[in-house]
């Protein structure tokens, strides 16, 4: 179990009493921490706990948030939340490394650390990880702390959904191999924008006919249906019934509502394949694919 710790150490033993009475087999319980004096004091608090014997057999790791200044007293800077980000990035990597199948609770400490939380969930976990919220109904933050509650009180662990960024399994693998989470987060955007570019060739290429492909083009350059009909020798009728029949293609491809896609959205999502074509600077870290044979990522590895 990884968890973020503020001035209120309870919430992580509430929630691990609740995981364990759920049957879940927690081996390790990490705490992430700032190290301001009252937080030092519940964590101080916290360890006595492990040490008295109420969770045998279960390792406590207390895991500060360090920046290139030091020890983190609170998140005053951005650098501080970057600080932070690396530190929950650099322990659920290794535990899933590991093989270990992670729960994260994300209800002690500040908001900015539940945040930091999602976002390497969104990162790194697996369809088997976990995020939990805790919420109890008799206490109150300043009342007076109770570290295990009977199981006839009112406690809820709750499991927040993580949407997670990819579920391929070698994207998964590529992005763990990166020890920085923002630097993960740029190669990330990079495989997208690689994914997103060979969807459009594959729209337009295999969706669309000739004529329509030579009708979204000269849109996408932002010509009106009369200049399109003359550039092409045809009617605007005729460009005009193409293009409907292009409207209801990319709402199937989009999975819009029927009335969504037109004009702008068309150019919006074809435009940057229209450009690349003709030769302009396509977007970093972008390769463009082939649809026949091989192909490469923006990592530079091809396709076995």
């Amino acid at each position: 179990m990884v968890a973020t710790l503020g001035a209120e150490p309870q919430v992580v033993t509430l929630t691990l009493d609740q995981l364990l009475r759920g049957g879940r087999r927690i081996g390790e319980v990490r705490v992430v921490h700032t190290c301001g004096p009252t937080v030092l004091e519940g964590l101080d608090l916290l360890r006595r706990e492990f040490q008295e014997g109420s969770y045998p057999g279960i390792t406590l790791c207390e895991v500060p948030c360090e920046g290139e200044g030091g020890p983190i007293e609170d998140f005053r800077t951005s650098e501080d939340v970057g600080a932070l980000l690396r530190v929950l990035y650099r322990e659920v990597r290794e535990l899933r490394r590991k093989g270990c199948l992670v729960h994260l609770s994300i209800s002690g400490g500040r908001k900015v650390m539940a945040v930091a939380g999602m976002v390497v969930a969104q990162l790194l976990f697996g369809p088997d990880d976990r995020v939990w919220h805790l919420l109890t109904e008799t206490w109150a933050p300043g009342a007076q702390r109770q570290m295990h509650l009977p199981s006839e009180e009112s406690v809820w662990l709750v499991e927040v959904p993580v949407l997670r960024w990819t579920d391929s399994p070698a994207m998964l693998s590529a992005i763990a191999e990166l020890g920085d989470p923002m630097e993960a987060i740029r190669r990330y955007e990079e495989l997208m924008k690689s994914e997103r570019m060979r969807r459009r060739r594959e729209f337009v290429e295999r969706w669309l006919t000739p004529a329509e492909r030579e009708v979204v083009r000269l849109a996408c350059e932002g010509l009106d249906n009369l200049k399109i009909a003359r550039r092409l020798r045809k009617s605007p009728r005729t460009v005009a019934h193409q293009l409907t029949a292009v409207y209801g293609k990319l709402t199937e491809w989009l999975e819009y509502p029927p009335e969504e896609p037109r004009r702008n959205v068309l150019i919006a999502e074809l435009s940057p394949y229209f450009a690349l074509r003709e030769g302009s600077p396509k977007e970093p870290g972008t390769r463009f694919p082939t649809l026949m044979g091989r192909s490469s990522d923006a990592t530079g590895t091809s396709d076995a």
